[in-house]
């Protein structure tokens, strides 16, 4: 990856090999369906206004830690019932923004010149991504959000978290946690350009 950089019209550039490419809109991907996944069936019961205002949402948390993390509670404690009506109300609109960020990262890729529909990336040049203000803000969210999926699966909450794992005796918990580094990089730099 070269580092996001800003230029001189304004807007934010990075290039990416296109292995790093399919990554990223791999990881997006990936939580573009988990959280398309929740809302395959409500859970709640139907309130006709709600319903009719598209507010109708599940009123119990999810039960997968991922979710739970990108689709926190409200309220903690004895509030449950509080908290399952905020959720009612605000869960599918915040799913419908992780959703549109991710799109938006996956977007950026294609739009630089990634195929995401290729059986090879080999053959595949760099892609260049050029970002605006919105779609900076959106990829932004959208690492994060990819960060802490990864996260929650690897068990990372502390820095000392972060150690243990880099240095874990499973291959494929190191494998996770050099993407979970790489991913940390690529938001500094974003970040660091957006500055």
């Amino acid at each position: 990856m070269k580092p996001f950089r800003r230029r001189r019209r304004g807007s934010i550039t990075a290039t990416f090999d296109p292995a790093e490419a399919d990554l990223l809109a791999n990881l997006a991907r990936q939580v573009v369906e988990l959280l398309r996944d929740r809302h395959g069936e409500s859970v709640s019961d139907t309130d006709p206004l709600a319903a009719q205002l598209g507010m109708n949402g599940p009123v119990m948390p999810p039960e997968d830690p991922v979710l739970r993390r990108l689709l926190p509670d409200a309220y903690s404690g004895d509030e449950a019932e509080e908290s399952g009506e905020f959720r009612r109300y605000t869960e599918q609109s915040l799913t419908a923004a992780k959703v549109s960020h991710a799109e938006a990262l996956i977007a950026a890729l294609v739009v630089g010149g990634f195929d995401p529909d290729a059986s090879d990336i080999r053959g595949q040049e760099e892609v260049d991504v050029e970002l605006g203000p919105e779609a900076s803000l959106a990829w932004l969210k959208a690492l994060t959000d990819i960060r802490l999926a990864l996260a929650i699966r690897l068990g990372i909450e502390t820095e000392e978290d972060v150690d243990l794992v880099a240095h874990s005796a499973d291959p494929a918990a190191v494998a996770m946690s050099d993407i979970y580094d790489w991913l940390g990089l690529v938001q500094e730099s974003l970040v660091a350009a957006l500055d």
